[in-house]
């Protein structure tokens, strides 16, 4: 009895179905820089037919490519432009498959009803290893001795050589990445230190300090971790770096316009600071196997000379877990959009979502509505649907760009273009969707 009453419950449960776009017209998927084939099987399965690549492509590539996509899925390497956004007209959302999102200008994909998803955080763990590797390996200076080995020489010493335990570790940036690092470094005996915008809390016996100067003063590692933006671009440069104590290291793992390159190799060079290390660079490379030298930077033979300097091809991000992770993340939230309107997470766009229409509600169409964030606009949509039963609405906005979302009862197969006709011609409408 127990069994059947069981059964009849889960019976009774009203399961979300999957939504197609109304016209039918079949999504095609662009995913680039060699992103996990776990987002690829996740996509593939959905319908979505995707097409992958491990390379970057160039604004000049995507011009050319990207209108023939639905969307598009990037790491950090390439850059969705304003030219790039205009020219993709099929264009509906864009995933990073990374922390950072400056290499898609926001502003103008916004406008253009493109939300844009990352994974902020999914990565975060595997950053902090790395920087707490490079600590040890910069403390011991054991990259140094590793190449030295290879080129023949044995050259066992400790001068110079350090523990880190009861060093002092000063963190710019207490987010994910760095509050992670916080924890690890503490139980590694350091005394962290960390500067931030905005007053956060902070993790163990780490302490925030008011100014980044205080922070270069008294530590013996500098990490940064913060986005780029122009307030950061060269933050560190010469007077910061005649601010750090001497025999200092620094740590930059986060972007490669951060650190002023030129001033950092004078720094080493005259020894005030004991070593560097540096995951990213202002230009990169755009895949693997492609020259690092001088005709990217201009001072890449210099910065490969010094001494007790470790170099790494942006890897911060780059293990399995942290990918397999943030494959499973973007491409969740890029398939809930595309299949469902939601842009819980987006970092552009307002967040709206709505729980999922039942299998039962055959008749019902789901409307995704980007408007321009201005007066009378729902009154404009809600008489055009005033002959219909709304059963949820919802409408949220970000700046200039607001996303309204409705589910519709009983809207006959013959009425869904008429209403996604309709709604398109207001005068605020950026983009409409309609979802059956």
């Amino acid at each position: 009895m127990r069994q059947n009453t069981l059964q009849a419950a889960a019976s009774s449960v009203r399961r979300p179905r999957v939504l197609h776009p109304v016209d039918n017209e079949h999504l095609r998927l662009l995913l680039l820089e060699n992103i996990s084939q776990d987002a690829v099987k996740s996509f593939e399965a959905q319908g979505f037919t995707v097409d992958h690549s491990a390379k970057a492509m160039s604004e000049e590539e995507l011009i050319q490519k990207l209108p023939n996509y639905h969307a598009i899925g990037i790491r950090s390497k390439t850059k969705i432009t304003e030219r790039v956004l205009k020219a993709a007209s099929k264009l509906l959302v864009i995933g990073c498959f990374c922390i950072g999102t400056n290499q898609v200008d926001l502003t103008t994909a916004a406008k253009a009803g493109v939300p844009v998803f990352n994974s902020p955080f999914s990565n975060s763990r595997s950053v902090a290893e790395l920087v707490i590797s490079e600590i040890i390996a910069l403390a011991r200076q054991y990259f140094q001795r590793g190449w030295e080995m290879r080129q023949g020489l044995w050259n066992k010493q400790s001068k110079g050589c350090w523990e880190i335990r009861g060093k002092t570790l000063g963190i710019v940036g207490y987010g994910h990445i760095g509050s992670q690092l916080s924890v690890l470094a503490e139980a590694f005996g350091m005394r962290v230190l960390f500067y931030d915008v905005v007053n956060l809390m902070p993790l163990g016996s780490a302490r925030q300090v008011n100014t980044l100067h205080d922070l270069l003063a008294e530590s013996d590692f500098v990490t940064l971790h913060v986005p780029e933006l122009p307030e950061t671009t060269n933050m560190i440069s010469t007077v910061e770096f005649s601010k750090m104590k001497k025999g200092s290291y620094l740590i930059n793992n986060a972007r490669g316009k951060v650190v002023d390159i030129p001033a950092l190799i004078e720094a080493v060079k005259s020894g005030h600071l004991a070593g560097a290390a540096l995951d990213v660079f202002p230009s990169e490379p755009g895949a693997n196997g492609a020259p690092f030298d001088n005709k990217l930077n201009g001072w890449e033979s210099e910065l490969c000379a010094l001494n007790n300097v470790i170099l790494t091809p942006h890897i911060g991000g780059s293990t399995e877990e942290a990918q397999r992770m943030i494959g499973e993340e973007v491409s969740a939230s890029v398939s809930r959009y595309l299949s469902f309107g939601s842009t819980l997470g987006a970092v552009n766009f307002p967040e709206v979502a709505l729980r999922a229409i039942a299998v039962e509600q055959t008749n019902n169409v789901r409307l995704c509505h980007v408007h321009m964030n201005q007066p009378g606009v729902l009154r404009q949509v809600n008489e055009i649907l005033a002959s219909y039963n709304i059963e949820k609405q919802y409408s949220d906005s970000k700046g200039d760009v607001a996303y309204l979302m409705a589910d519709i009862a009983d809207v006959s197969p013959r009425d869904v273009n008429m209403l996604r006709e309709q709604i398109s011609k207001t005068n605020a409408n950026i983009l409409t969707r309609l979802l059956a």
